[in-house]
């Protein structure tokens, strides 16, 4: 078994002079009795861990106080943040919309891709600038309008038809 440092020996020596004072300012403080100890416990761990030299400090009972307190601290908004997480209903966790795709979304992307593109390559030209100026270039139907020198309705039917023409194609095939 290693030898324990001078620093380790102080820090032991310290939380065993000071454990009940650090856990009543916790409690004080907001925590309950079995989190206080926690608090405290936390507090030893994450110095010996970190082999904090304790030699240095002006007030070691200062120094375990205050970073006794920062942690309660911290446990206070940990379990804040977990409460308002896991707070609501089932139904409330299932409404959440989530950006993960399911894993079979993808299987057949590249199929439906080729779908697509054959579907855009069969409409008319004008059609296809139409559509591709609005998705690819993301510009506005007035937009369009102003480049391809026709009325803004034309191309709001031009984008429609190329729509219902691309999700007939997906749905014939699908």
């Amino acid at each position: 078994m290693p030898e324990k440092s001078s620093s380790h020996l102080m820090l032991d020596d310290a939380i065993v002079a000071y454990y009940d004072e650090l856990c009543a300012m916790t409690r004080r403080r907001g925590h309950q009795a079995a989190t206080a100890n926690e608090v405290v416990h936390e507090l030893y761990v994450r110095l010996v861990d970190r082999r904090t030299p304790l030699e240095g400090k002006s007030s070691l009972r200062a120094f375990l106080r205050r970073a006794c307190a920062n942690l309660g601290i911290d446990r206070l908004r940990r379990d804040r943040f977990e409460f308002k997480l896991f707070s609501g209903s089932e139904e409330d966790a299932l409404a959440v919309a989530s950006d993960i795709t399911a894993p079979d979304a993808n299987i057949d992307l590249p199929r439906r891709l080729a779908i697509l593109k054959r579907a855009i390559m069969d409409m008319s030209l004008q059609r296809r600038r139409v559509f591709l100026a609005s998705r690819i270039g993301n510009l506005t139907s007035d937009e369009i309008a102003m480049r391809t020198g026709i009325s803004r309705n034309m191309v709001d039917r031009h984008l429609r038809k190329a729509y219902l023409h691309c999700l007939d194609r997906l749905e014939e095939v699908l």
